[in-house]
């Protein structure tokens, strides 16, 4: 069930507006590729908020990024940032998952892991699809391009993104033990 409340709304917010601003950030790797530690915060708030918000702020964020820059909106691109949000939020729909109490087994990490992966491989051939089809893109380029975002955004999601949400669970594991004692 979507739960589309204040609080939701308000994360997708800050959440969409953050990924938005480091969307300015990045390293150059290929033709307009970059490696992007955004894809990091992706990876934090889709797990912690669950889908909906993951979904929201890749897409509005990524939409945001593309208006201040000025180069247009490239909708194939945008819709890429939010499937990869929904996807890398789906461990978030898992039972007994939960990095505010610090609930984490090695199927979740796996399950986030696959499904992350998953995303980004579908965002990134959806995209280099849609450039080509729609936006007239040649085939090579969007050969070059899909490859190297899906090689950069796996690198970012594998080495930042996932350590990070295991040290918040880590760190939450640790507090959920304490006890007043008499």
């Amino acid at each position: 069930m979507i739960k589309l409340d204040t609080k939701t709304i308000v994360t997708i917010g800050v959440a969409a507006a953050l990924y938005g601003a480091l969307g300015f950030v990045g390293i150059p790797i290929g033709p307009n590729t970059q490696l992007k530690p955004a894809v990091a915060l992706l990876t934090i708030f889709s797990a912690l908020f669950g889908p909906l918000v993951g979904f929201s702020m890749g897409f509005i964020g990524h939409m945001l990024t593309d208006m201040i820059a000025g180069w247009g909106i490239w909708w194939g691109w945008v819709a890429s940032s939010g499937i990869m949000g929904l996807f890398m939020g789906f461990v978030f729909k898992c039972k007994k998952f939960s990095v505010k109490d610090g609930l984490c087994s090695k199927f979740h990490v796996a399950y986030l892991i696959i499904t992350g992966m998953i995303g980004i491989i579908l965002a990134f051939v959806f995209a280099a699809g849609f450039d080509v089809v729609v936006m007239g893109e040649p085939l090579d380029k969007m050969h070059i391009q899909a490859g190297l975002a899906i090689f950069t955004n796996a690198i970012v999601f594998l080495g930042i993104g996932v350590p990070t949400i295991l040290g918040f669970v880590r760190a939450n594991k640790k507090n959920s033990n304490l006890r007043i004692e008499d």
